[in-house]
């Protein structure tokens, strides 16, 4: 572990100077270096049977002879496997994925790429491997393994741009990525976390701050007919709540809802339920998405569904959000923060040829993990329900004891586009003159 001084120093100055922009070359990395820091949150953050207590803020350092790149990560071992986060203590699942880290950094030493794509898919194997026999579970899912890659993916994308003289995001798109990047939204809707402890009162409140997309966490914990029962009566206390509600943001008017089960539901006749009773209450017509209702595993078809699902855990890779296209999923929820910005292009890619939506979700980020995934939300085209807008999930603000003190080390603290007002992200002329700063070479953490 380091202090949170020696956590925004490193490869700072190394990431400043400045390259000569000429034609894309391959890029090989001289060193390397990965840190962590923890951050307390308020209360615990529950979700997927399970409870967070603090979140491992990460950070990968790689330089070529010329350049430098810093990348950050939030480590969630509850998200990324519930299974290993319920077999330790947490702090020892957060150490796991920490090794996997630095072990990412100290193989990618030596190494050699064109694009982030390519380092990241030759590193990918690698690591899980090394996770399985670390952990002891040859079963450790894939998505341990991406969550541990971020930091790393993100360092080699700002190496990649400093290495080729790219001043702003768009110019350092690879062209396969750029239809699918191709909107330029002047707002994004932001989507805050209703957890389990969240009361209906409260979710009220954010509603009459202006928010209109609300992420519900289904899926409590106890047997299935105990966590239908639970998430039924959970859903009619929050529709009850926001019954006269409006917002001139989707095309009901309503607020909307989106709802993610982490894949608590074992059948497909009891998930059924679940949206018999939406359909009951006068809900599911606000149901704009409905997030993994089952395991990664259990590989069902679910075109006959009335609602949007979403593929999250599930697609770890382009061919596996093919695959969940194939069964009926009919949106993807990317998360450049969680499982690579390198593997998330790629399945907005393989989506959009489909005409399959996509948004941004979270994982408790950084301010400034924020902003990349902001930076993928603006430009992928509207949701639909949405009047025109990006959509992109936030929610460390009401999770990070020290959010403000965060938010200080964004190049751009007191820009307007970097904090949501009335339930919007206002993406101006600024915003996209300077891509949200993420290729700034002072954006620290």
């Amino acid at each position: 572990m380091t202090s949170r001084r020696d956590f925004l120093g490193g490869l700072s100055a190394l990431a400043a100077g400045c390259c000569v922009p000429e034609n894309r070359r391959r890029i090989r990395i001289v060193g390397s270096e990965a840190s962590f820091v923890p951050e307390p949150i308020l209360k615990p953050f529950g979700f997927k049977g399970g409870y967070l207590s603090e979140l491992w803020q990460t950070r990968v350092g790689l330089a070529s002879e010329r350049c430098a790149g810093t990348g950050f990560g939030v480590q969630s071992c509850l998200w990324s496997d519930a299974a290993v986060f319920a077999s330790f203590p947490e702090k020892d699942a957060n150490g796991f994925m920490f090794a996997m880290t630095r072990r990412a950094a100290e193989i990618a030493r030596g190494m050699d790429f064109e694009t982030p794509p390519e380092l990241t898919a030759t590193l990918f194997p690698e690591i899980l491997s090394y996770g399985r026999k670390l952990i002891g579970r040859p079963d450790l899912r894939p998505t341990f393994a991406l969550n541990a890659l971020v930091p790393l993916d993100f360092a080699a994308w700002r190496l990649y741009a400093a290495e080729n003289g790219f001043a702003d995001y768009d110019s350092m798109l690879p062209d396969e990525f750029r239809a699918a990047q191709s909107a330029r939204h002047a707002r994004c809707a932001s989507i805050p976390l209703i957890t389990y402890g969240t009361s209906a009162s409260e979710v009220a409140e954010l509603v009459g701050d202006g928010y209109f997309f609300l992420k519900i966490k289904i899926g409590h914990p106890g047997s299935q007919e105990e966590m239908l029962a639970r998430d039924c009566a959970r859903i009619s206390a929050i529709h009850s709540a926001l019954k006269g509600a409006a917002t001139p943001w989707t095309d009901n008017g309503c607020p909307a809802y989106y709802f993610d089960a982490n894949g608590r539901y074992e059948r497909k006749d009891t998930f059924l339920r679940f949206v018999d009773h939406l359909e009951k209450i006068g809900a599911l017509e606000r149901t704009a998405i409905i997030e993994e209702p089952f395991d990664e595993m259990n590989e069902l078809d679910v075109s006959d569904i009335p609602a949007r699902l979403a593929a999250d855990e599930s697609a770890h890779t382009v061919e596996d959000a093919e695959r969940r296209m194939d069964m009926g999923y009919r949106a993807m929820a990317l998360k450049p923060i969680a499982k690579t910005l390198s593997v998330s292009l790629g399945v907005a890619a393989a989506a959009r040829r489909r005409g399959v939506p996509c948004f941004c979700a979270d994982l408790t980020v950084s301010p400034v993990m924020v902003e990349w995934n902001k930076a993928v939300a603006a430009r992928l085209d509207a949701f639909p329900g949405l009047r025109g807008l990006g959509l992109v999930e936030s929610n460390g603000a009401q999770n990070y004891v020290n959010w403000e003190k965060m938010r200080r080390a964004l190049p751009y603290p007191d820009a307007p586009w970097t904090r949501t007002r009335n339930g919007l992200f206002e993406l101006d002329a600024d915003y996209w003159k300077k891509s949200g700063g993420v290729l700034h070479p002072e954006n620290r953490a």
